[in-house]
């Protein structure tokens, strides 16, 4: 439970961060939170040679209206999510969500951009995003790029995210007042779903649904979303959320049991979104 050794690098900018990606590149990884990284470091599944900490630049941690947009920095911690005044207004799924992860020692060292670059299909916040269509800004020394969560995930824990890029922020539509809804299902509070599935209202009444543990990477249950845009009723909708997936068997659950338990927390979170 000893970590390989490794030379531990804390700028002080973003910029500096930058420096060491481009000079270190794979040998490098990022620390935020810890929270993913430590546990596979302890287990030798990782072994980087330069961990660069950027839990303490304050420069990541925000959270701001911008046009049509929520621009949330990447250092963000759980906790500022769930409290913020602004995404209870703009965005109220996300910190619904956020509120759902770990216990409280979790979501005070926790961060968002931790939480997408870590990428786990069993992780509650990629796929919240993904339900909300939103957008991931990568930064490099080469410049700035956004990503649509679309088209983020290659992979289990992959991504389109290059060796020097850093994940500097996270933009999500203002959906206002639009229904919503998470639906987790797990064995104890505080451990990862079996089976999550959280609904949002687009603001032109298209309503998007993306699974949690249903596939090597954060889905969106596709079938159902057209269903109903087809008008097809809730529960003719739901039954079709697990077409497309791919989900894991473990000792929480079988596959098959795992595409009962979507269909029915589907249409459970349909319900609540439209009442």
């Amino acid at each position: 439970m000893i970590p390989v050794g490794f030379d531990y690098q804390r700028p002080e900018s973003v910029d500096a961060a930058l420096a060491l990606l481009a000079e270190h590149g794979d040998d490098a990884t990022v620390l935020a939170g810890g929270h993913s990284l430590l546990p596979v470091m302890k287990l030798r599944l990782a072994a980087p040679e330069v961990v660069i900490d950027i839990g303490r630049l304050a420069e990541l941690n925000y959270i701001r209206v911008d046009g049509d947009e929520v621009a949330v920095g990447a250092g963000t911690r759980y906790r500022d999510i769930v409290i913020s005044d602004v995404l209870a207004k703009e965005c109220a799924l996300l910190p619904a969500v956020t509120r759902t992860v770990g216990d409280p020692q979790v979501r005070h060292r926790g961060t968002l951009g931790g939480a997408l670059a870590h990428g786990d299909p069993a992780g509650d916040l990629p796929a919240a995003i993904l339900a909300l269509e939103g957008t991931i800004v990568l930064r490099s020394p080469r410049g700035e790029r956004k990503v649509p969560i679309t088209e983020f995930y290659t992979g289990v824990f992959s991504s389109v995210k290059e060796p020097d890029e850093l994940i500097v922020e996270i933009r999500v539509p203002r959906t206002g007042s639009t229904g919503w809804a998470y639906e987790k299902f797990t064995r104890r509070s505080n451990d990862w779903a079996i089976v999550a599935v959280a609904v949002v209202t687009a603001p032109d009444g298209a309503r998007r649904i993306g699974l949690v543990n249903m596939g090597s990477t954060p889905l969106r249950a596709k079938a159902t979303e057209a269903a109903l845009a087809e008008g097809k009723s809730i529960e003719e909708a739901a039954a079709l959320a697990a077409e497309g997936t791919e989900p894991p068997a473990d000792n929480a659950g079988t596959p098959e049991y795992r595409r009962h338990l979507v269909t029915v927390l589907t249409r459970r979170a349909l319900q609540t979104a439209a009442g």
